[in-house]
């Protein structure tokens, strides 16, 4: 009998698959709502219309959306990718007492629930008078982001050859030569990958954005967020269909930089 026909892996198949359609079924559905004629949400759509399409690219509050959520997601990966590389090489390479607890705090905000981190930010945003500002939301986010860098660049740095970085040095090159010349290009899949991560955790980030937006400054979550509020038309779902495609284009390219990587 072949292996995958086997009752308990058979089972196990039809189990993961209905998850599977549990979770998608639903995110897909909203793809034909965004070009349905009606002038609501609707499903089935009783036509079909570009209209929303042409409303989401051309209204300013969805623009300005847009790009407020693409600039903060691209400072927020580059934010990221650098400090939680450094921070993964003093954890992986580094010895120093209380490493554990240092390392339970750096991937603290992947456990501890978001309403709670945006609680808090939004006190200490408060007192420093940065709500609402681009600096203060790309912090936010780089603080959720950099959790993820750190499990991608640390996996990455613990399958690399140590002998090559000591063979470096005792060449004679120096820390940061064998960081830039022998491990940061064996490691540069897992930044990379990491800061895809980093994008996409900020791109779709809409809890801690709520509480740190103002109205002259949303990001496109926080819109969607707004507009399902107060109005509810086929935009919504062409604007969600867009962050979609483009949340599922970077996890493809996260997805195949990691099967490419030499060392993961």
């Amino acid at each position: 009998m072949t292996s995958w026909l086997q009752p308990h892996r058979l089972l196990l198949l039809v189990v993961g698959g209905l998850t599977v359609f549990f979770l998608t079924v639903p995110t897909l559905l909203v793809v034909p709502m965004g070009f349905s004629s009606s002038q609501i949400l609707a499903f089935p759509p009783p036509g079909w219309s570009l209209e929303w399409y042409q409303k989401a690219f051309s209204d300013p509050q969805w623009t300005s959306g847009f790009a407020n959520s693409l600039q903060v997601a691209a400072l927020t990966a580059l934010v990221s990718s650098v400090l939680g590389t450094l921070t993964s090489l003093g954890m992986v390479r580094g010895r120093f007492p209380g490493k554990n607890l240092v390392n339970a705090l750096i991937l603290s905000p992947l456990i501890v629930p978001v309403i709670i981190i945006a609680i808090g930010m939004f006190s200490l945003y408060v007192r420093w008078k940065i709500t609402g500002t681009l600096l203060g939301l790309v912090i936010a986010h780089s603080t959720l982001a950099i959790p993820f860098v750190v499990v991608s660049v640390s996996t990455s740095l613990r399958t690399i050859d140590r002998n090559l970085e000591l063979a470096a040095q005792n060449l004679g090159a120096g820390p940061v030569r064998t960081f830039t010349r022998i491990t940061l290009p064996l490691v540069l899949p897992g930044v990379f990958a990491g800061a895809l991560f980093a994008f996409l955790t900020s791109w779709d980030e809409v809890v801690v954005a709520i509480f740190l937006t103002t109205a002259k400054f949303r990001t496109l979550p926080v819109e969607m967020w707004e507009q399902v509020r107060q109005v509810v038309d086929p935009t919504v779902a062409a604007v969600a269909t867009v962050v979609l495609t483009v949340t599922t284009t970077v996890l493809l390219i996260a997805f195949v930089v990691r099967r490419q990587s030499p060392v993961t």
